[in-house]
């Protein structure tokens, strides 16, 4: 049923390892509004979802956000006693287990026991599933073992969870945007084909799935764009009224800003098409979006146009691609870049025969360079004293891999001279391929626990 009331809907953690003191100010602010609430941590990416199955495969209670304890302690008996609901995709591989913990999480608290929804569906790397890649993928489906493949499911069952409940709503991989259109679909009633407020909700997640880039966090560049107490940040909240239009702003007394500047960079984050952004929900427009600043910390959001959702779904499958090896070490003093690049120069012909290698000389050119070093050589020496060399490989074979490991150590004494400071890591490497499934192939839905 619609309620009337205004929604507020606060989010905690933008991807997995974010801060995790963020909660405790965005659920005051939630609680101070006497409004109903909502609480959300968007910590998934498509690698972590991966690296969450590989945990759950080692021991099958894993596989769910690793800092679940950390984020909910401070909030969660808070949450629970002013009826403040929480939705995440911290579930991630395993979000049952992830779901059990925060009930005897709870317990531990002494809170009252919430009722937890685990959100189902989106999990497509059973073989049950593999036809439908099979088809999909064609020639690009792996060849080596599939370590996860899962479909982008959207805001419905999140809502029904809610509708049934739910104080807790846990998901795996949902478009991040889903964790907030579900909320508000709950809260409105909307129908699933009223796609102009279906829009400006998913463009409000859209605002809020990232945490605090927001409210100042990656917009800020001293001496051009300045940003107040960026050490004590305050996370975004998005007031969403009965159209869907969303007002941002942040808890009072945090660090941070939210302007039209801040919003807009965040608004057009990811958006590789203005007038059409897919999500499995609805396609939005922003088009004709307009971005106001109504208040201090306060910008207005209206104009978001939608259109019917797209036929299918997007699915990403990881699997496993071998080895990832790399290795560093620093060189300083006079003619220290020369002594950098020759030591790249060596390792490139010593692994020659293993992989193509990369080689980053950080303080010099790293971030600018590409695979094939071609930054580097299109450049004179820049005569730098305090240089890092950084090199890596891929390989299938961990033999094979291992052979940089020891060829960095190696420059210990066989030169250049006065390289030190040396670190090497190998750990497997993830390969991903997406692709488009129909819709009738994926089978979203939600289990509330007892």
């Amino acid at each position: 049923m619609a309620n009337p009331s205004p929604l507020l809907i606060g989010c905690a953690a933008g991807f997995s390892g974010d801060r995790l003191d963020a909660a405790a100010p965005v659920v005051q602010a939630l609680v101070d509004s006497g409004r109903p609430g909502v609480l959300i941590f968007e910590t998934l990416a498509e690698r972590t979802l991966a690296l969450a199955q590989l945990a759950r495969r080692a021991n099958p209670d894993a596989g769910y956000e690793p800092l679940l304890d950390e984020l909910l302690r401070p909030v969660l008996a808070q949450c629970l006693q002013h009826g403040v609901r929480i939705v995440s995709n911290f579930g991630a591989a395993n979000p049952r287990g992830a779901a059990l913990r925060i009930q005897q999480l709870a317990a531990e608290l002494g809170a009252r026991r919430p009722r937890v929804a685990v959100v189902h569906g989106d999990d497509l790397s059973g073989a049950q599933h593999r036809a439908v890649l099979e088809r999909a993928l064609g020639p690009s489906m792996p060849a080596q073992p599939i370590v996860s493949a899962n479909a982008y499911i959207g805001a419905e069952p999140i809502a029904q969870a809610l509708r049934a409940g739910a104080d807790i709503v846990v998901c795996g991989r949902v478009a991040d945007p889903a964790l907030v259109l579900g909320p508000a679909l709950a809260h409105y009633g909307w129908c699933m084909d009223d796609w102009d407020r279906l829009a400006r909700a998913t463009m409000a997640g859209h605002l809020l799935e990232c945490g605090a880039q927001v409210t100042g966090g990656y917009f800020a560049d001293p001496g051009y764009k300045d940003v107040p107490g960026l050490a004590r940040l305050g996370y975004p909240i998005a007031e969403i009224d009965a159209d869907g239009h969303c007002t941002l702003t942040k808890p009072p007394g945090t660090g941070g800003r939210v302007d039209e500047r801040t919003v807009k960079e965040q608004l057009l984050y990811e958006l590789h098409d203005p007038a059409a952004y897919l999500t499995p929900d609805v396609v939005a427009d922003i088009t004709q979006a307009s971005v106001a600043q109504i208040g201090s910390d306060r910008v207005h959001l209206q104009g978001v146009r939608g259109h019917a959702r797209p036929p299918s779904l997007k699915v990403n499958v990881c699997f496993e691609s071998g080895w990832f090896a790399e290795g560093e070490i620093s060189y300083a003093g006079a003619r220290a870049e020369e002594r950098a690049r020759l030591a790249g120069d060596v390792l490139r012909e010593r692994l020659a025969s293993v992989a193509p290698l990369r080689v980053d000389l950080i303080g010099v050119a790293s971030v600018w360079g590409d695979d094939a070093g071609r930054w580097l050589a299109a450049q004179a020496s820049q005569g730098a004293q305090d240089v890092r060399l950084r090199v890596a490989l891929q390989h299938r074979d961990h033999a094979s891999a291992q052979r940089l490991v020891r060829e960095v150590t190696a420059l210990y004494c066989c030169g250049p001279a006065g390289g030190g400071g040396v670190r090497t890591a190998m750990r497997p490497r993830l390969g991903t391929v997406s692709c488009l499934v129909p819709r009738e192939a994926v089978n979203p839905g939600y289990t509330l626990l007892d």
